[in-house]
């Protein structure tokens, strides 16, 4: 990565107007109206990319110095496919009244921060407080990037094998900041909250669990899901479902996927290994995808936050709103529609047409629900 200038600084009027004394009237601009800021400054086409190193990847708390060259890559990966600029920010704390006091303080250098890889629970509470701070957007895209691809993953097998989102059972594999994304998501677009079960580590979440923490992610989801009361491990939560999303990292059996319904769809997301072996999953499920580039239906993140953060940024954006996400999805299912097979549900992560239909999208829909700066 480098900063170059978007300005020539071959003369001396040249060096007088980006620098002194030119840039004084700019500042004298901005201070009369800030928000001016997204015109004469680099702020209205950059973004923060935060993160605390605590969930890099699937590292683990790896810490912020070793988390820089994913942050970096991140960074280039918004510039090359959404024409935004993006600057890797990495905090040496894991506090998160810390973090949040951090970000709201370098706020006014960016118009929208990118959270990435910092460890559930705390990314919840971090996102949400930040929302709540900030007028830009605010997008942890662990979350949220990864629900949003999903959505646009399953929309499409869903049309692909002439199925309903309401009339779908879904598991969710994982508890942790995509999984609770996911469901999240997967409810707004249309699958019926009383048919989807999420699983962590200790098995199926439903309302009789002792073990869940009041208030929390978990206990959300057990309210809201699992209307049938579904406990035990992966295996009974699996048993005639319809769809697996897998965002855990943790091996499932075959014989637990062997127990899904006919023409089943396994997204399988774990990274380097999912949980599910691709060969295993084709099997039994009618459509097979993974986090993985060298295996078809690849569900990657890049798919979405270059576009939403172009659009928020174009649209001026003060958050991200549910309506917004779901544009994106919808945007990104919509380019491979015309052309969907059982081995391209998604785009491919280097299409090009992809991040301007998500962009579009974003930005009608954040106009649309009116939260936008004047």
């Amino acid at each position: 990565m480098a900063v170059v200038s978007t300005v020539p600084l071959s003369t001396r009027e040249d060096l007088s107007l980006a620098y002194t004394p030119g840039v004084a009237l700019v500042c004298e601009a901005i201070a009369e109206n800030p928000a001016l800021m997204d015109d004469y400054t680099w702020v209205g086409h950059t973004v923060a990319v935060v993160t605390d190193g605590s969930a890099v990847l699937g590292l683990g708390n790896i810490g912020p110095r070793a988390a820089m060259p994913v942050m970096e890559g991140k960074a280039v990966l918004f510039k090359q496919f959404g024409g935004v600029d993006a600057v890797p920010v990495c905090l040496d704390t894991q506090d998160t009244d810390e973090i949040v006091s951090i970000v709201k303080a370098l706020a006014p250098s960016f118009g929208g921060i990118n959270l990435e890889d910092i460890a559930a629970p705390r990314c919840f509470e971090i996102e949400r407080r930040l929302v709540e701070a900030l007028d830009i957007p605010v997008f942890h895209d662990d979350q949220h990037g990864t629900a949003v691809v999903v959505f646009a993953a399953l929309r499409n097998a869903a049309t692909l094998l002439d199925r309903k989102l309401c009339d779908l059972r879904v598991v969710v594999s994982g508890a942790g900041a995509a999984g609770v994304a996911v469901t999240k998501m997967l409810i707004a677009g249309g699958v019926e909250a009383s048919a989807v079960i999420v699983c962590d580590s200790r098995g199926a979440i439903h309302a009789g669990r002792a073990d869940l923490v009041p208030g929390s992610a978990k206990a959300e989801l057990a309210e809201r899901t699992n209307a049938g009361g579904v406990s035990g491990g992966i295996e009974a939560a699996l048993d005639g479902a319809d769809v697996l999303i897998g965002v855990s990292g943790g091996q499932i059996p075959e014989r637990a996927v062997a127990g899904m319904a006919p023409g089943a769809m396994i997204f399988a997301l774990a990274n380097p290994t999912p949980e599910v072996h691709p060969d295993v999953a084709g099997r039994y499920a009618a459509v097979v995808a993974t986090g993985r580039s060298d295996f078809p239906n690849q569900i990657n993140n890049v798919l979405a936050f270059p576009g939403i953060f172009r659009g928020a940024l174009d649209a001026r954006a003060t958050r991200i709103t549910e309506g917004m996400k779901l544009a994106a999805a919808t945007a990104i299912a919509d380019v491979v529609a015309a052309e969907l097979s059982a081995d391209a549900i998604v785009p491919s992560a280097l299409d090009p047409r992809v991040a301007p239909a998500v962009a579009a999208a974003v930005a009608d829909a954040a106009r649309r629900e009116g939260v936008v700066r004047a």
